[in-house]
């Protein structure tokens, strides 16, 4: 078929996409904990005739349309997790759910594959290849994507090729964004304890004040990204959270820094950890403190494989007869579909939701973020068109 018609054939789904949107986003689960949308999402999957194969990844669920004879098989990507925030809107789908809420688009992208798998299946089976559903737990923190690769969502049948998107407030409903290469940041966990000796506040000399020897350490931490490391790669070092002492009159013997560092080089993530450690060394023996440091490696960076991002391009321009694309920075935000990417060649592109409303221009993971649900059948129509345009050129 021509794909252009397939933006017509999505918009009709705007009242089912809308309806799936607002329940998950009433009913709202964190990483791993996605047994109601998981349920959901493999009921529609199996009423479509699809393969649907649960618990992948702990919550995840696959579903496969297997094409006529053997070929390539395409991966469609969607996140089903809420974030751990209060939602403060006060519209009739805000969260039923004290202290989660999905204000990050999760419950969209859900929405949008689903009625993707609804308008691929109606076309039938493909000539040849297949097409993946891969709806995703966990990928706040938790790593959800390597957990399904780790239960073989890559394989049986293998994937070729992956693509995947993320609503973006920063452009317009229905506009695209992409970033060839890396385009999102690797992501790791830092946690530094300083050692110190606990005594009175009023004679400091006696002990070794930890929050005095913290203070500098984060002050410090900060002249590695601007001194330490090439001033043309960016880097990223930050204290979110500091923890330590008792009362205001007595030394704290002990301060725990709980951060993050972010890097859009592989080559300056491995090199960060040795000069925090230098440095936060270098200080604590000065002023005789002990410390612990934990590095924690998180989520690696998003590389868009430069032919893929092409190719998602053409197709939209194929899509809208027009190009309604930009190639966008690189985001210093981590994301798991890294460890796709990390795998096979893929696409991970960016979808406007703003309709000009002030509700729809929160940032992610803000507590009043919100979504134009019109963007939702430009989502639908795009993951459409990229898995059939695959499918024909391969």
């Amino acid at each position: 078929m021509d794909i252009k018609e397939l933006l017509d054939l999505a918009k009709p789904l705007q009242q089912q996409l809308t309806e799936w949107r607002r329940d998950f986003h009433r009913h709202p689960e964190t990483g791993y904990e996605e047994f109601r949308t998981a349920e959901i999402v493999a009921r529609h999957l199996e009423s479509l005739g699809l393969e649907v194969t649960r618990n992948i990844g702990q919550t995840g669920v696959v579903g496969l349309l297997k094409g006529h004879a053997p070929g390539p098989t395409i991966g469609l990507r969607a996140d089903m997790d809420a974030l751990p925030i209060q939602d403060q809107k006060t519209s009739d789908y805000c969260s039923r759910i004290p202290g989660k809420a999905h204000l990050c688009g999760h419950d969209a992208h859900t929405a949008m594959l689903m009625g993707a798998a609804q308008l691929l299946s109606s076309l039938g089976r493909p000539k040849a290849g297949n097409i993946k559903f891969i709806f995703q737990p966990a990928e706040e923190g938790l790593a959800g994507a390597r957990a399904m690769i780790e239960d073989g969502v890559l394989e049986n049948p293998v994937v070729d090729a992956m693509a995947g998107l993320h609503i973006y407030p920063g452009l317009k409903t229905g506009e695209l964004g992409v970033t060839k290469g890396a385009a999102f940041a690797s992501a790791d966990a830092l946690k530094i304890k300083v050692l110190g000796r606990g005594g009175h506040a009023a004679r400091p000399h006696e002990g070794i004040d930890a929050i005095a020897v913290s203070a500098q350490i984060i002050t410090a931490l900060q002249n590695i990204t601007s001194r330490m490391v090439d001033p043309l790669e960016p880097a990223v070092i930050t204290i979110g959270k500091i923890s330590g002492g008792y009362m205001g009159t007595a030394l704290a013997p002990e301060v725990e820094l709980t951060g993050t560092v972010r890097t859009l080089s592989p080559e300056v993530r491995k090199q960060l950890p040795g000069l925090i450690e230098q440095v936060v060394s270098g200080i604590c023996t000065s002023f005789g403190a002990g410390y612990e440091i934990e590095h924690g490696e998180g989520y690696p960076l998003v590389i868009n494989d430069p032919a893929m991002v092409d190719f998602m391009t053409e197709v939209s321009e194929q899509l809208y007869g027009t190009k309604t694309w930009r190639y966008l920075k690189p985001s210093t935000g981590g994301e798991d579909f890294a460890f796709y990417s990390g795998r096979v060649p893929g696409v991970f592109f960016r979808l406007g939701s703003d309709c000009g409303e002030e509700r729809t221009q929160y940032p992610l993971h803000h507590p009043l973020f919100d979504l134009d649900e019109a963007a939702m059948p430009y989502g639908v129509s795009m993951l459409s068109a990229i898995a059939i345009e695959f499918l024909n050129r391969n």
